[in-house]
Parts: structure tokens; sequence; C-alpha cells
């Protein structure tokens, strides 16, 4: 019997991900596409066209089932313009590096960040950024069109609704104030808050499946298609499912192309403790709530480590072999020195360097792992993250990782989630805030070897970065 209920788009920095879920929150199906960047004009573009057709080839394998909601998810730092119920344009890959000039005279203007919580970044991270070159770019579409934030153009290609979010506009983009909870000053000075869509919230219903869209595909034209929200808040919708988490003093560590740790604190945000200059920011949850994070590009570090070897450190095949190779490591001293992506994380001025690198592969991955969790707990200490921690995402299968975590932090209690109780699960939570996850958290336990040594001596080389 067909039961599915609800299709969740999760379009990742690396990965599109559509999920298929059952009203009781079991997940039906899962599919994964990697992201391909394409060059238009010389620019580095978000590829939509091709995540448009491939999503409709998932939605039309879907059809069988009785689809009542769709939720998109997406990445940050990123936005389109729709123009004439089109594209005005291919939107930029936050990777772009945007001109000097640009870059200066935004530099000149962007607001402070006690007002928006939001760091100075490389490239096109700061959505506002990529604003103001776009101005210069496309100037009759940036006066005539509707800005969308990207989970928010995925509504609007599903539904034929232009809306915007919090989730988005809070993230690390200079256009939103946190605390008072409006647009910023130079948004508004710009103009940009009067050419974004309307703000909604992430639970809202924008509209019903295209007409056009639901004969493609066979999906029922009453689907309803909801805002969505940024992925990073995904993650935190899925973590508050959890009874060990839901009201309590806890910070969640979502793990992919970024590793985001965001903390939900109980006491009050004074944004001008957080270092900026250290990756260290304010975003906002679906609620309009300030929630103190750090981040770093795990994923994308751990990636360019590993190169064209073999093997990955999420593998489950192989935990057992990685595990085993953790005393190697330590005997040797194997160490990688912060940081492979300039300018961001705790670490953005780090020259990144191997110290006594392996030549066994399982040891070399081992001491990458080691290396993410070095990097994670100066992330959670930044943001002075207490109690309770709960690892989601890919990289949560990493024992290495996992369990060097939980030997650097032993005054926090460290869980894992199930796979399926991630991103998607929490955009699923936007349908019905009241679905508890079936798979109980499980527990971290530290390795099994002192990694007090190795962690000093790691220090005393990174201390010069800081």
């Amino acid at each position: 019997m067909a039961e599915g209920y609800a299709v969740c788009i999760d379009v990742g920095k690396t990965l599109s991900k559509v999920t298929l879920w059952s009203r009781q929150g079991s997940l039906l199906d899962r599919q994964v596409r990697p992201n391909r960047a394409a060059s238009i004009d010389s620019l580095i573009r978000l590829d939509a066209s091709g995540i448009e057709a491939w999503l409709m080839d998932v939605l039309t394998s879907y059809a069988p089932h009785p689809v009542e909601f769709i939720v998109p998810v997406a990445h940050g730092a990123a936005a389109a313009v729709i123009e004439d119920d089109a594209l005005a344009f291919p939107p930029i890959d936050y990777e772009q590096a945007l001109p000097e000039d640009v870059c200066a005279a935004y530099q000149a203007e962007r607001p402070a960040f006690a007002e928006t919580g939001s760091p100075s970044l490389p490239n096109g991270l700061n959505l506002g950024a990529q604003l103001s070159w776009l101005q210069s770019l496309y100037p009759q579409a940036m006066e005539s069109g509707t800005i969308v934030p990207w989970p928010q153009y995925w509504a609007w290609f599903l539904s034929g609704r232009c809306v915007s979010e919090v989730t988005s506009l809070g993230c690390h983009s200079d256009l939103w104030s946190p605390l008072p909870g409006h647009f910023s000053s130079m948004a508004r000075l710009k103009g940009w808050d009067q050419r974004f869509a309307q703000l909604v919230e992430a639970c809202e219903v924008v509209g019903q499946l295209r007409a056009d869209i639901a004969a493609k595909t066979g999906l029922p034209n009453t689907t309803k298609i909801l805002a969505g929200l940024h992925d990073s808040n995904a993650a935190l919708m899925a973590a508050r499912g959890f009874p060990q988490v839901s009201g309590k003093e806890a910070t969640v560590l979502s793990t992919g192309t970024w590793f985001i740790a965001m903390r939900m604190a109980r006491e009050r945000i004074e944004m001008e403790r957080l270092p900026e200059a250290r990756d260290c920011l304010i975003n906002v949850d679906a609620y309009s709530a300030p929630v103190p994070s750090a981040r770093f590009m795990g994923g994308r570090e751990i990636k360019t480590l590993i190169g064209e070897s073999p093997g990955r450190i999420d593998d489950k095949a192989i935990q057992s072999a990685l595990i085993a190779a953790v005393p190697q490591v330590l005997d040797e001293q194997a160490m990688v020195l912060p940081t492979l992506a300039p300018g961001c994380g705790p670490f953005p001025q780090g020259q990144s360097e191997w110290l006594n690198p392996p030549s066994e592969q399982n040891a070399r991955l081992a001491a990458i792992c080691l290396y993410a969790a070095l990097v994670t707990t100066t992330s959670l200490r930044l943001i002075g993250s207490i109690d309770c921690l709960l690892v989601e995402g890919r990289f949560a299968d990493s024992e290495v990782f996992v369990r060097a975590l939980a030997s650097l932090r032993p005054d926090l209690q460290i869980f894992v989630a199930d796979g399926e109780t991630d991103v998607s699960f929490g955009a699923l939570r936007l349908i019905d805030p009241e679905l508890v996850p079936a798979a109980a958290l499980q527990p971290v336990e530290p390795l099994d070897h002192d990694l007090s040594a190795y962690a000093e001596k790691w220090h005393s080389h990174v201390e010069a970065f800081t």
C-alpha cells in the first residue's frame, strides 16, 4: 500500500537529497545527487536547472504515493531573483570570488557585528556582498525583480509564490538584525528589504503544487508546499524532537560540507562576546530566536585531506580499523594543522600543514578524524557549549571523530542521532512539530586512549593562528 505522505527536498552545498516520509515519520525512500556548479559568463553559478530536472524525475517516481506536503530546505548564502515568473539569472555560488572594488566598497558600508551577528566572510558568504555585486551585474532585474532566499526559490519553483523566511535571512547575511527581529540598517538603506519577497514563517503553506508540475510528475495538484528553511536550522528542528535536547541547554553540531555548532542557550545572548573574527555568528531559528553558532568547512577540509585516496572517515565498514589505528597516530604525533579553507573557521589565518603524516591509509584517516574533533572542540568552546552535544549528519557515523569529541570534552554528554533524524526529519517537523523520532539518541563513549598530550601538542602549534 502506498503510504508516502510528505517529501522533503534538501539542496545542500555538495549534495541534493530528496526523501519520502510516512505520516508516522518513517523514512520510505532517499534519492541523492551530487551538485555540479555551472560556469556561466566565467562565473560560478548554482546548478538550478540541473537540480530542477533531477527533482522532476524523483517527484515523478513518487507519483504512486498520496503526497500531501513538500518541504524545501537549502544551504545558506544564496538567493535567486524572480522576474516575470521566471528566474532572472542563474544564482551565484558563494564560492565565487567577488571583484576587489566591490569587496572594498561593501566592507566600508556593511553593518557592525553587534547589529547583525554576521561576521565578515570571504567571497560571497555574506549574502549582502552578493547582492551588492548583483546590483551592478543585473541592475534592471535587481530593481524590478523579487529576491527569494535559496530554500524559498524551491518553494517558488513548486508553488509559483515568492516568499522569504528568517532562517536564511539571518544566516551570516548582514541583512538581518536578530535581536529586534527585522531587516538590518544596510538592507533598509539599500532598499533590499523592499525587494525581498513577503516574509512568512517556515511552516506556512505558501500554495499548492503548480498545475504543470502536477501534470508532469503525476503528483496530486492538491499537494501543499511549505515555505521551508535553511538546512542547519532544519537540523536544529530535528534535534528538538528528542527529549534529551528539547527545552534544555544543548548544542547541535550539524555535519556536512560545513560543521555548524548551534547552541540552544538558556542565558541571554550577548553578541559582543562572540569572536566574530573566528567564524562565530548568530543564526536565527525557525521561531525567530537568536542562536549562538560557530562553524568551519569541516566536510570540505576532510575531502581535501583525503584527496584521491580511497576511504571515507564515515564509512561504516572501516570504523573498527580506524579505531585500531588511533594508537599509531598518537605514538607518531601525526596531526593536521588548520586551516584548509582560508578565511573560514576558528583559525581563519591558519596555514595548514601535515606533521608526521602517516604512510598507512587507516592511520591517515584516523588523524583526519582527530583534526576535525580538535577544530570542533575549539568552536564549541568559543560559543560556550555546556551540558549536552548532539552530533547529526553524515560525519556522525565517524566513530573516531565523535569518540574523540567525547574524550576532548568529558564535561559534555555527547549523543549521535540516527541517520533518519537529520535535516530532512527536521523539515518534516515543520508539518507536525509533535513528531518524535522513532530511534533513540545513542550516547558516545570516549576513546580508550588518552588524547590530552596529543591535544596539548596540537594547541601549541595553533597558538600562532589565534
